[in-house]
């Protein structure tokens, strides 16, 4: 049976290493020390479940070591992590619980356990349970492809799905990340993503444990310390992973000196369209950003190269080219190959993607095309081969007949100094049938109104792409990894501009 233990292997080859940090509380754990945890976890944990049993183990915790040693202990011990987000409302939780229904959860004490969980221990006490020299059986493993993680998806459309990860499916979601992203055993990377969240628990955690870096947990994203922590030499981080709005929020913290970044090997943007004219301002002073491609069905799909900042600048606004062991093709709605230059759908499959949903037959059938996922993006590919995510297809509406992709309008707004963040929605019209609806969050201290952010797009879009209106707002509803939720802001919009037509 195939197996991959990069814990034990570098506790064997590098065992002074240094493997975790939990930036909370100051404690680190050598690649050896790591190894031992692991073992004694997951011996508990047989003992608890029985060998290879399936039982669901749950979370319910802030960013902390102990979510990452319950990850990998699981693994050994053949139990299914579910990591909750907390960030949801308890009934919201509560039916997540239901689906999953864990045999064991481990919480935050400011937490409550969900009632559908069978047993609640606080995630304080969880290292402590156990013998210190007992380690599992070997045959407590489950299969390379069995299901070993459960994500739920971080619902901008709707209701969360599970989706189910093996172990086989991780390792080659974070190889291909090491590839394309220069990761070394030399690597040091600062976590800030929440680990119920791919993007933590395989880009920023999974990866450097697998080429035998170094990773530094946090508690979560902090602009202050995030900015301290990236320009301490002490700790010498190398790679960072963020969203576009974590990368704006640190570009307009007070005290921001982009030398203090040109050290990055590479900070990687995931989870929603970059605005071109974000990655250029980076880009141009120094700091490698670079915009990448993934999900949690798929793992890490796409990356630019980080060597050439030429590169980066002349291909701002694209995901790069698929990595290692990704195929991927762009298809119209008959599934036929589209030229290059023309949208359709982006279509994956590999290794790294997941065998489907949580008790969720049917929307898995409907996910796959004749082996290939169906990542629900609009996208197209230019004639050097790079990739560009338009917007996610269901994102996309119809302005008098033509097709409007709404990352493209936010890409022009952001480029305004005065826009911290922006979203844009398709409303209903009854001339046009939908138009666009603009919501920003100035920057603090500029000043920015509806006038300036429709002139601005007058000047630079086409005019069936112009919004209709815009609103200057203290917020845009978004999901615990940053994504917008586009569907909660699109019934905000309804709901204001109803009794304007009525």
């Amino acid at each position: 049976m195939i197996h991959c233990n990069p814990v034990a292997t570098s506790a064997r080859s590098n065992p002074d290493g240094l493997a975790l940090v939990d930036l909370e509380t100051a404690r680190s754990w050598s690649y050896a020390a790591l190894d031992r945890a692991i073992d004694r976890l997951a011996a508990w944990l047989v003992s608890q479940q029985g060998e290879a049993s399936g039982q669901r183990v749950a979370t319910l915790a802030r960013n902390c070591a102990e979510m990452l040693i319950l990850q990998l202990a699981c693994v050994r011990a053949g139990c299914i992590f579910v990591p909750f987000n907390w960030r949801l409302a308890a009934a919201e939780i509560e039916a997540l619980a239901g689906d999953a229904a864990p045999a064991l959860l481990f919480h935050d004490a400011e937490f409550p356990a969900p009632a559908a969980a069978a047993r609640a221990l606080p995630i304080a006490d969880m290292l402590g349970l156990g013998t210190p020299a007992t380690a599992p059986p070997a045959t407590a493993r489950r299969a390379f492809s069995a299901p070993a993680t459960l994500l739920y998806t971080s619902g901008t459309s709707g209701r969360p799905k599970g989706v189910m990860l093996s172990e086989q499916n991780i390792f080659w979601g974070c190889t291909n990340f090491i590839h394309g992203s220069d990761v070394t055993m030399h690597s040091v990377f600062l976590c800030d993503m929440p680990l119920f969240h791919t993007a933590g628990l395989c880009a920023a955690t999974r990866v450097p444990i697998l080429a035998g870096g170094t990773v530094l947990i946090s508690r979560g994203f902090d602009p202050h310390k995030t900015l301290e922590r990236l320009t301490d030499p002490a700790l010498g981080v190398t790679h960072y992973f963020s969203v576009p709005q974590m990368a704006a929020t640190l570009w307009n913290q007070p005290g921001f000196d982009p030398e203090r970044l040109r050290g990055l090997v590479g900070w990687a943007i995931g989870g929603a369209p970059n605005p071109k004219a974000q990655t250029e301002r980076f880009v141009a002073a120094g700091i490698r950003i670079t915009e990448g491609f993934g999900m949690t069905e798929t793992g890490s799909n796409f990356g630019m190269p980080t060597h050439d900042l030429g590169l980066l600048l002349s291909k701002s606004g694209s995901c790069g080219l698929p990595f290692l062991t990704v195929e991927a093709r762009i298809v119209d709605d008959d599934g036929n190959a589209v030229p290059c230059g023309e949208r359709g759908e982006l279509w994956v499959r590999g290794p790294s993607v997941t065998s489907g949903y949580w008790n969720q037959p049917d929307i898995t059938t409907k996910a796959f095309h004749d082996g290939w996922f169906m990542t629900g993006d609009a996208a197209m590919q230019d004639s050097d081969g790079y990739f560009y995510i338009v917007d996610r297809k269901k994102d996309m509406y119809i302005s008098g007949g033509e097709n409007v992709y709404p990352a493209e309008v936010e890409a022009v707004i952001a480029e305004l100094a005065e826009v911290g963040e922006c979203a844009v929605v398709g409303v209903p019209d009854e001339r046009w049938g939908e138009v666009g609806r603009a919501y920003v969050i100035p920057v603090p201290g500029r000043a920015i109104d509806a006038d300036m952010i429709l002139r601005h797009c007058e000047q630079r879009l086409a005019r069936f792409k112009l919004p209709k209106t815009a609103v200057v707002t203290a917020s845009i509803p978004r999901t615990a990894s940053g994504k917008v939720q586009k569907h909660l802001l699109r019934q905000q919009a309804i709901a204001e501009i109803t009794p304007a037509k009525a």
